[in-house]
């Protein structure tokens, strides 16, 4: 419980931190002098939702009863609906067939990438400590 709060947390001062970063970034760099306040909140509360979100779902890998597969399944699942859910219903996805055909290609093929790079990367790891361990002796 102690790491889901810690994890929450860091996540939404992510999230919040990004969200400043974007305005900033629409103010300076697309001269807009104005913001639509009640855009601003919504697309600031959904960045706070999503820096959660992203913190708090890969704690379903560090359930060691489950195999790595269901694992990734259950990760998968539960940040791809939520997120389609909320960036469906703030507009960050057009609406539309194309726009949910879209989405879920970007992700199936970003969670892809994501997802093997972080595997490969830890089994490189696993197998330099476990070089280490053999010349302990």
């Amino acid at each position: 419980m102690k790491t889901f709060l810690l994890r929450s947390l860091i996540g939404i001062f992510f999230g919040g931190f990004l969200a400043v970063l974007i305005t900033y970034s629409i103010i300076f760099f697309g001269d807009q002098s104005t913001l639509d306040s009640s855009l601003f909140v919504k697309n600031s509360l959904g960045n706070i939702f999503c820096g959660w979100l992203f913190s708090v779902t890969p704690l379903f890998f560090e359930i060691r009863s489950l195999k790595l597969s269901q694992q990734t399944a259950l990760h998968f699942f539960t940040a791809m609906a939520a997120y389609f859910i909320l960036a469906y219903g703030i507009g960050w996805i057009p609406h539309g067939m194309s726009g949910i055909l879209l989405f879920l290609g970007i992700a199936l093929v970003s969670y892809s990438v994501i997802w093997t790079a972080f595997y490969l990367y830890y089994k490189y790891q696993f197998k330099q400590i476990n070089e280490e361990l053999k010349h302990i002796n």
